[in-house]
């Protein structure tokens, strides 16, 4: 069952999490890795201006759900401001995606259990002259799940509610996806166990010749500009 406080309901189906396919590549406690790298303006419109301070832990004895979770942390005085924190991944993939699950463990103390204006995810594919984006942003302010239109630069719902997260709790995530030529297929979102299919779709971004493969996350500040922190855990990739 969903926690008290988690509410997600809306277009789609309830259904048990999906099987993984065989033969996928998977990358396991991504949180963990050394290779992340950050900025706090790039999320702005036109990745300018005033910017947040930030900061990422690796390491945490507690909370963890396997013995070592990372802390994401944001502040400041300006706000709205983000920071987004992203990974590049070998093997990158020449071909575009025909499977991609993204999922994670993710705490929010009690003391910023209202804080956040938004907490996101996303992975990020360039393959064949396109890039394809895979992004969920969870809307506290609007209490809605979202997923952006990388082409027309956009915020869209998903059409689920969305109520805030459990505080003091973990949570497990996982985001699914695949590409069609040139379009992306959100599938479906699973929060602890309860899968919402919404088979969303939207152009991929033209672009130049060349091939990587991504993951991101990001903490957006609200207007109060309420500094806050959250912790994850478990951060697996599954692709091919």
């Amino acid at each position: 069952m969903l926690s008290a406080g988690l509410l997600l309901f809306g277009i789609g189906v309830f259904a048990q999490v999906s099987t993984v396919p065989s033969g996928v590549t998977v990358l396991s406690r991504i949180e963990e890795a050394t290779e992340w790298k950050t900025c706090g303006s790039c999320g702005n419109t036109g990745g300018t201006g005033a910017v947040a301070t930030y900061s990422m832990s690796r390491g945490i004895t507690s909370p963890t759900t396997d013995g070592s979770s990372t802390q994401f942390k944001i502040g400041g005085s300006y706000p709205y401001k983000n920071a987004y924190w992203y990974i590049g991944h070998t093997p990158s993939l020449s071909t575009p995606l025909k499977y991609l699950r993204y999922e994670f463990d993710l705490y929010v103390p009690s003391a910023y259990a209202t804080a956040p204006q938004a907490i996101e995810f996303e992975c990020q594919q360039k393959a064949a002259g396109y890039i394809y984006n895979f992004a969920w942003q969870a809307n506290y302010a609007g209490k809605s799940w979202r997923i952006f239109n990388y082409v027309a630069r956009r915020w869209e719902s998903a059409g689920l509610y969305f109520g805030g997260f459990t505080p003091n709790k973990w949570h497990h995530i996982i985001a699914e996806y695949h590409t069609s030529g040139s379009t992306v297929v959100h599938d479906a979102l699973t929060i602890d166990g309860v899968r919402h299919v919404v088979g969303i779709k939207h152009a991929a971004k033209p672009t130049t010749t060349g091939h990587y493969l991504t993951n991101a996350f990001q903490l957006d500040l609200n207007g109060k500009a309420t500094d806050y922190k959250v912790y994850v855990d478990a951060m697996k990739m599954s692709f091919k």
